[in-house]
């Protein structure tokens, strides 16, 4: 979108000001982030989920560092004023800070995004910290975090009694406080959201977290309808174009089993005169 200025952080902040949500989707490849900034969408997450929209994995697990460039670079190839975050996969910064400081430059000097996003609260903090300190803006991820799935007994909604709550309370304020620009809640009651998010100075937002948060999150396949193996109860679908695809491609295999396509008007013709050349 031309007719707009590159969406930045003091934009983001500016927003968060004059409470104005933000409008963010996952984006994988050039056309859905090509689409998605036509559309007017502020942020796009190039989210490891697309392991699983994208590239068939049963989980977001065995994504690797390259298979993120690899979409981050078309996302960025697409975009122009978008604000786009980068996100670090499994094992990516987990186990040694210097490695996240190197992969979170990979998102930024290799793929040019805006900012990484990495999961986990308190005991990510001082990794967080590290990459901040090396010049990277960083959006923390708390709630349910996908990466840590098998800790928090599966895939399910986070901080539904006080002690847990707690802890989520407790995490934000610890992001924050390592520098996290952002913080994004995923999975979380909205009571407890808007605890964070009255509590916190940077901008908090949520996919599954209510509507207290600057700003909402989903998954650009499942508001689609292009990804249905599971639908998480905070998604809403919008469109349902993978029945639209699986309707257009089965009336290409009718057409061409019946000799209706191609026609003349999907054909190439030629003058007679070199036509009787020939013949």
């Amino acid at each position: 979108m031309a007719d707009r200025d590159k969406i930045d952080i003091n934009y983001l902040y500016s927003k968060k000001a004059e409470g104005e949500k933000i409008s963010w989707l996952t984006a994988y490849d050039y056309p859905m982030a090509k689409y998605e900034e036509e559309a007017g969408i502020e942020m796009i997450l190039v989210g490891d989920s697309g392991g699983m929209t994208q590239l068939g994995y049963d989980s977001t697990l065995p994504v690797t560092m390259d298979e993120m460039t690899m979409m981050t670079k078309a996302v960025t190839r697409a975009t122009e004023t978008t604000f786009v975050v980068g996100d670090m996969p499994y094992m990516s910064y987990q186990p040694d800070r210097s490695e996240a400081i190197k992969n979170a430059g990979r998102f930024m000097g290799e793929c040019g995004t805006d900012a990484v996003k990495l999961e986990g609260g308190r005991r990510m903090a001082p990794t967080v910290e590290a990459i901040v300190n090396a010049g990277i803006p960083v959006v923390g991820h708390i709630g349910m975090t996908p990466q840590s799935a098998a800790l928090l007994g599966g895939y399910k909604s986070q901080g539904r009694d006080a002690e847990t709550a707690k802890g989520l309370i407790a995490d934000a304020r610890a992001l924050e406080d390592a520098g996290s620009f952002a913080i994004l809640l995923e999975a979380v009651p909205t009571r407890v959201a808007k605890i964070i998010y009255e509590e916190s100075q940077v901008p908090i937002y949520g996919i599954g977290a209510g509507k207290h948060v600057d700003g909402q999150l989903l998954i650009a396949h499942d508001i689609l309808g292009l990804f249905e193996l599971f639908k998480p109860r905070f998604v809403k679908r919008y469109a349902a174009l993978g029945r639209d695809m699986v309707d257009a491609v089965a009336r290409f295999k009718e057409e061409v089993k019946g000799g209706e396509f191609p026609d003349p008007e999907h054909s190439y013709g030629m003058p007679d005169e070199e036509y009787d050349k020939l013949v």
